[in-house]
This record gives structure tokens, C-alpha cells and sequence, in this order.
């Protein structure tokens, strides 16, 4: 219902961030542990306190005519949908996941608790699905709602330069970008338990 309503603003108190193979299923229960319901998806883990932004850009081409001077129509020409965090933690999820691809593997040379990871010569597809969760819980604590938004396919399509001195964590910062699905199929989708959204008569 439209009119002010401060039970209707929300703030991102915490979240995850989650990647499975293109693809896969999103869950489709709330239950107590997210954990539980994100079964077959890898938690990315810690975020930087920025934790994520949402970027929603559709070009427009304007149509002009020869008796206006203002455009009579507007063609959309694409549509950018993407997710922007910076990844905490390393390890053998979130590098290769930076990187573009590739695995971690244990180092042929016999050394104890050593691995590696190869940078390919030339970029390679890397097709993911992508989950985020944030909750906002309400004064008291008695009220929880939880946003989900899924990304069934993408890939990262910016990474930010790592930077690594005494003073900061480093931080593995990219963009991750909605790809097409096929004909008819949402390119991302929210899921919300909140009670805000029914309609009231």
C-alpha cells in the first residue's frame, strides 16, 4: 500500500553471498539455517563492510523524426544487471572465482601443505549461478525477514586490482553480471519473506 510506512524500509543487517554451477536450483525454504537451505551452493564467506551493490542499467536508444525535435520512441538495446562485493577470505573457492576459472591443485613439487593455482594464457568462459541472502531483523528481534536474489546464470565480467600491504586486508573485489538464460526465463529473480508484499484490500 502506498503512503509512508516505516515497517517497509529495509537495511541490510548481514548477508551471504553464494555460487553454484549455472543452473542450479535456488532454494525454496526459510528455515532456521541458511545453511541448510543453500544445500549444493558454496558460501563465498566474509564480504568487505561495503557488502553488495546492486546495479540495474537498460540502454535506451532514442527514435527521432524529422517534425520533432524531442525522440517519438525509445528502442531498449541491452539490459546490465550486476552484483559488485569484495571477497575477504582465500581460498580454493573465491580465487578461482576472482580469477575466471581454473582450479587449485596440490603442487606437483613434494612440499607439505602447498598449492597452486595457474592463470590461464587467455580468458575462458566461466559460467556460475549466484545467490544473495540479507536479513533485516526489527527492533525486539521478534520480526525476521529475509531477501534472496539469484542470478541462475552469469559470470564475473570486472575484477578489481588486489592490493596487498601491512595496513588492510586484501580484498579479491569483482563484478558479477546476469547473463541470458534461454527464451522466456527470468535473468534473476527475487524471493522475499515478508509480509510487507500482501496485498491488502
Amino acid at each position: 500500500m502506498a503512503g509512508n510506512n516505516s515497517a517497509e524500509i529495509r537495511v541490510a543487517g548481514s548477508g551471504k553471498l553464494y555460487v553454484a554451477n549455472a543452473g542450479t536450483a535456488a532454494p525454496t525454504a526459510f528455515g532456521a539455517d541458511s545453511a541448510t537451505d543453500w544445500a549444493g551452493w558454496t558460501d563465498l564467506g566474509f564480504t568487505s563492510g561495503d557488502g553488495v551493490t546492486f546495479s540495474k542499467k537498460d540502454k535506451l536508444e532514442a527514435i527521432d523524426s524529422w517534425q520533432s525535435v524531442s525522440p517519438v520512441h525509445y528502442i531498449y538495446s541491452s539490459r546490465d544487471l550486476s552484483l559488485k562485493f569484495s571477497l575477504l577470505q582465500f581460498n580454493e573457492e573465491t580465487l578461482p572465482f576472482f580469477m575466471g576459472g581454473g582450479e587449485v591443485k596440490a603442487d606437483p613439487v613434494p612440499a607439505v601443505d602447498t598449492y597452486r593455482y595457474e592463470i590461464a594464457e587467455r580468458p575462458f568462459a566461466d559460467a556460475r549461478a549466484l545467490g544473495l541472502e540479507f536479513t533485516d531483523v526489527k527492533a525486539g528481534g521478534s520480526t525476521v525477514v529475509k531477501y534472496r536474489f539469484i542470478i541462475p546464470r552469469g559470470q564475473v565480467t570486472a575484477s578489481d586490482d588486489i592490493k596487498l600491504n601491512r595496513k588492510a586486508a586484501s580484498q579479491l573485489g569483482v563484478t558479477f553480471t546476469a547473463m541470458s538464460n534461454g527464451d522466456g526465463k527470468p535473468l534473476a529473480t527475487f524471493v522475499m519473506k515478508d509480509t510487507q508484499y500482501a496485498k491488502t484490500v
